[in-house]
């Protein structure tokens, strides 16, 4: 059976870290499941965590007046859930929902980011891998609304 250091230097989001720092974070850690239509995370909420998903899916979820809640996007295994965690005032900014059994390991955003005040180097590498994040489902995101803006956009008129 494997350790949580073991299951994160698995993980792409811990890849090329620092053994110090990856056995700091996996003291911060437990293995968590979640069943198929839990919550993880509710808007709103404090976010005191964020989660290494290993395996199942979870979609990112806001809810929207008068439609309900609206998935934003589905998350996989290998993909992390939350960064709420690293910004006052620490609530998260959208619902997390597994869309199946979700194995994840569940990291206290608190002990890091005391650690992370205290070792600035370990800061600065997890901001460097959450930065990625951010940008690339900003990128997603910013892709998929120009397909609805196409979609609802009436075809050019070619002739004149």
């Amino acid at each position: 059976m494997k350790n949580l250091a073991q299951l994160l230097r698995e993980h792409p989001f811990f890849h090329g870290m620092d053994e110090e720092h990856l056995e700091f974070i996996a003291r911060c850690g437990q293995n968590c499941i979640f069943n198929r239509g839990e919550y993880i995370a509710r808007e709103n909420a404090p976010a005191d965590q964020f989660y290494v998903i290993r395996d199942g899916k979870v979609a990112v979820e806001s809810y929207v007046p008068n439609h309900g809640s609206l998935c934003l996007q589905t998350l996989h295994s290998g993909d992390i859930f939350g960064w709420s965690w690293l910004f006052p005032p620490y609530l998260w900014t959208f619902d997390g929902r597994a869309l199946d059994e979700v194995h994840a390991v569940r990291l206290d955003g608190k002990c890091l980011r005391d650690k992370c005040d205290e070792d600035p180097k370990l800061g600065y590498a997890l901001m460097k891998r959450f930065a990625r994040i951010v940008t690339d489902r900003l990128h997603t995101t910013r892709v998929q609304l120009m397909d609805v803006y196409n979609q609802q956009r009436p075809p050019l008129d070619s002739g004149q």
